[in-house]
């Protein structure tokens, strides 16, 4: 039977930057498990007709430069563009500056009164004992709470309940953590003539061969022939520290798994409540036109469930490309039924109706369904999550990532939490 020190799973970000890590501290006992013919889990880039597509859209946002400079070390040559971020929310037809909430001043008169009213008494309620109660216990609550009606259910809970496809009222109401764009009524008040749209992602990066070559830069530390794709880890023996897969038995030391955390507690046989991890699914169009479209925008919010997808990427304004390029993204219940050929029509459809596109012709395309996209996260899964990694860690055996975490992260927090790991790893 072959033995390894560290067995990854998963040759997407977390999986790989694991291996890197492990490699430069001077382990390479390691081999990375990837059940896909290539590596880059979601990061993976297509091009078709001279456009360049990911899965979906990954723009990059960094807070740690020495990280940045090791990637771009890694990717000699390769024009890598660093962008302030333009994004607008359609409203009944009238281009928002994002984040919402901060520009309730560019509404119809009559939205904007019923906004700045209601978020005024909420504000007024949460100051006071009888308001901070817990009302905002959950995500949708903390909107209520926070927001007041009318910001909550003209932009942040249509938008959130088409993205997530549940219903926000059983997400923890810090669901998105540091990436949520909170706001009081003095910034509010002071964006109306001052305007401070910056979020977390205010900039980002990216390169012109696709988000791939990020991953490609991650897997140039990893050692030569530590990776094998096309193979799925099947079960994990957690007595014996061995995992089956479609090829063989290896048997392991310390297992590191970037896989959703759900589908490892099934590998190893680990007893759960299934329902506690939920999630939703997320069906990418990327789609390639003719000409221009609407130039200096990057993303386009949809909180109207009437149109059929919740956020629209334009790719071509990062590197001014003379051709549209777009990523479409439609939400989805993890037990939905996801008909792709239907759905592109309603797309082209409310393309044009929405004005990002007039008489463009459709020249190339792409389509995923990301499966899980964004997990639901709940009081339970985090207390699930936290009581069985424990126990697992305990094992040998660390679930880490956006999906082995259960949480809602940035890709470079991914690359963070792998070298945290190898660190504690010794």
């Amino acid at each position: 039977m072959e033995k390894v020190r560290t067995l990854v799973v998963g040759a997407g970000i977390t999986g790989l930057a694991t291996a890197a890590a492990l490699a430069e501290q001077g382990d390479s006992d390691v081999l990375v498990l990837e059940a896909d013919a290539a590596i880059g889990g979601y990061c993976k880039t297509v091009k078709k007709e001279g456009f360049v597509w990911d899965y979906s859209g990954h723009f990059f946002h960094f807070k740690h430069p020495e990280i940045e400079a090791w990637l771009r070390e890694r990717m000699p040559g390769q024009d890598i563009r660093k962008i302030e971020k333009k994004s607008f929310i359609d409203f009944n037809g009238h281009s928002i500056d994002f984040p919402f909430q901060k520009n309730i001043h560019q509404l119809p008169r009559q939205d904007f009164i019923d906004c700045l009213y209601d978020l005024y008494f909420a504000q007024q309620e949460r100051g006071t004992s009888a308001g901070a109660s817990a009302s905002d216990d959950s995500f949708k609550g903390m909107l209520y709470a926070r927001f007041g009606r009318s910001i909550a259910e003209k932009f942040l809970i249509p938008y959130n309940e088409k993205l997530y496809a549940t219903d926000l009222g059983t997400l923890d109401k810090d669901a998105m953590g540091r990436f949520f764009p909170h706001a009081n009524l003095t910034d509010i008040i002071r964006n109306m003539k001052v305007a401070d749209n910056a979020t977390y992602n205010a900039t980002f990066t990216y390169p012109a061969g696709g988000a791939i070559e990020y991953v490609n830069a991650i897997a140039s530390a990893v050692p030569a022939g530590a990776i094998q794709t096309n193979e799925p880890v099947l079960s994990i023996d957690l007595e014996r520290k061995i995992a089956t897969t479609s090829k063989r038995e290896l048997a392991f030391e310390r297992f590191v798994s970037s896989a959703p955390f759900n589908r490892l507690l099934a590998m190893a046989r680990v007893p759960h409540d299934d329902a506690i991890f939920s999630w939703n699914k997320v069906l990418v169009f990327n789609l390639g036109f003719d000409k221009k479209g609407r130039r200096d925008v990057h993303w386009v919010y949809y909180p109207d469930p009437n149109t059929s997808f919740y956020r629209v990427g334009f790719y071509d304004n990062i590197f001014d490309a003379d051709r549209l390029s777009l990523y479409v993204e439609i939400g989805y219940a993890k037990g939905a039924v996801v008909d792709a050929g239907a759905m592109r029509e309603q797309v082209l459809a409310d393309l044009k109706r929405v004005g990002v596109i007039t008489d463009h012709r459709l020249v190339a395309e792409h389509s995923v369904v990301m499966d899980p996209a964004y997990v639901h996260i709940t009081q339970r899964s985090l207390s699930e999550h936290a009581r069985i990694s424990a126990e697992l860690r305990a094992r040998g055996v660390y679930s880490i990532g956006r999906y082995g975490g259960w949480t809602y992260c940035s890709i470079e927090d991914n690359i963070i939490e792998a070298r945290e790991l190898v660190r504690s790893l010794g």
